[in-house]
């Protein structure tokens, strides 16, 4: 009998080896190791040609495009798209539906330091419950980001066109008419 016998082998190949090749060089793998949320990512850049750190949308309001969401690669911290997940719990009081199938938040950016700005509107720039979507948007964002902040703007002007597809599905559930609307 051996010193030996009594240890666990060493493992012929680790998850780090299998991550590593599945994703080709194992900087992505260790990536994706500490990060499992960032695979995608780390995909997206030879796919697509893109800066795996930004997810291209459209205009601001777009129903049809994504938010425009921008994140420093930093392994371990909230990314856009986690932010932009947690804001569909910030409902908007009057209407009763969250804030991001509204069309109301135009993009989210994560900076170097892992703070989150979020460019985002109001359905109108006198509405008087400012203060209670910042503080439903800190209630939702802690624990996620160290830090967030509100940049709020006018242009363009938000309208029923920036409603996104789910939002309108649940307007349409508790009796909004879009036909009937005015146009404006």
């Amino acid at each position: 009998m051996t010193d030996n016998d009594n240890l666990v082998p060493a493992p012929a190949s680790s998850v780090l080896d299998s991550a590593a090749k599945a994703l080709g060089s194992e900087e992505k793998g260790r990536q994706a190791m500490a990060n499992p949320q960032a695979v995608g990512d780390l995909n997206d850049d030879e796919t697509t040609g893109q800066d795996a750190t930004t997810a291209a949308g459209g205009k601001a309001g777009d129903p049809q495009g994504e938010i425009p969401l921008t994140a420093i690669d930093d392994i371990g911290r909230a990314t856009a798209a986690d932010v932009r997940e947690a804001l569909h719990q910030v409902i908007d009081p009057e209407l009763g539906i969250d804030v991001v199938d509204l069309g109301l938040v135009y993009g989210i950016e994560i900076d170097e330091k892992g703070r989150a700005i979020i460019t985002m509107t109001l359905t109108t720039p006198a509405c008087p419950l400012t203060d209670l979507i910042e503080d439903e948007c800190a209630s939702t964002l802690a624990g996620l980001v160290e830090e967030f902040r509100i940049d709020w703007t006018w242009k363009p002007r938000w309208t029923l066109d920036m409603i996104r597809p789910e939002g309108r599905e649940q307007l349409e559930a508790i009796g909004f008419n879009f036909d009937n609307m005015p146009k404006y």
